[in-house]
């Protein structure tokens, strides 16, 4: 069973397939209200292929058989429409001739669609066992790169506020060199979209290998980020023209960070308070006073 709808399962994996299953996969992502009502032979016509192709094309994306395709996409058009995120008539697409009114509403949307997918799919207990094993860490690695890079980042702004001994690493050298150091009194933390960026793949797994516990948070639950971690957390995504998966599931993403921001806050309750109290007069003191004119 996908950890996000399957359209986005489709998406993350499309890359990774070759011509005539990513054909099949192009077309449902197309249209996949009209392939609800195909059968396997009749799609793997559509799209000059086979029945057999078909079949592989389910086996590809981690499903067990073309029924199960025809399923997920059925509860996920069901979940679109009772969702009170957005209007089913708002598509991803976005023209250049379009209104800014209607480009504010296909973005919010998207994003508010993929911040509630990430709720409903959330898994508590991998939640819950990532912020226990940061409550208690003598020591904490964040890695990601590109955008990922910035909520490895607002990560350890996060946590360091709260008293959390945390760095963020967006260079492969430094996260590499941190990783080695590491111990299994220690955890980890691998950020990334496709769950495959070389440069946030290499400390995770150096990291494991020192004993550390490691954190996975990445849309595809089979990705080599995922099959790492001893905790997988998992982001759901929602495109628009202009915007590719890892840009669309940032919100989505922070989300999953906030949850564990506050449950390490509530598990590390007088520490986390100590360091608030100590710093939240910092931000005001350097705020710029207005000068009231006469």
């Amino acid at each position: 069973m996908p950890s996000t709808d399957v359209t986005t399962l489709i998406r993350t994996e499309l890359p990774r397939l070759a011509g005539s299953l990513r054909k099949v996969g192009e077309l449902v992502l197309e249209d996949p209200a009209a392939v609800t009502h195909c059968s396997a032979a009749e799609l793997g016509r559509r799209t000059g292929t086979s029945q057999a192709t078909v079949t592989r094309f389910c086996r590809a994306i981690g499903l067990d058989s073309y029924q199960h395709l025809l399923i997920e996409l059925a509860q996920e058009r069901g979940r679109g429409e009772v969702s009170d995120w957005g209007s089913a008539e708002i598509g991803p697409d976005i023209s250049p001739d379009d209104s800014l009114e209607r480009v504010v509403q296909v973005v919010g949307s998207a994003d508010l669609r993929a911040i509630q997918q990430t709720i409903d799919r959330i898994d508590l207990d991998a939640v819950e066992r990532a912020a226990q094993a940061l409550a208690k860490a003598r020591r904490i690695d964040v890695y990601g790169v590109g955008g990922s890079g910035t909520v490895a980042q607002e990560t350890e702004t996060r946590l360091f506020r709260i008293g959390c001994a945390v760095r963020g690493w967006t260079e492969v050298h430094g996260a590499a060199t941190s990783a080695a150091l590491l111990t299994p009194a220690d955890v980890a933390i691998g950020i990334s979209h496709s769950g495959a960026t070389r440069e946030t793949l290499e400390p995770f797994e150096m990291a494991k290998e020192r004993g550390a516990t490691t954190v996975a948070v990445t849309t595809d639950p089979r990705s080599p980020l995922a099959r790492a971690a001893d905790i997988r957390l998992i982001s759901a995504t929602s495109e628009t023209s202009f915007r590719t998966g890892s840009i669309g599931g940032r919100h989505s993403v922070l989300m999953i960070v906030d949850c564990l921001y506050v449950r390490v806050g509530q598990l590390s309750y007088q520490r986390a308070s100590a360091s608030l109290a100590l710093t939240d007069h910092i931000a005001p003191q350097h705020a710029v006073k207005s000068r009231r004119t006469r």
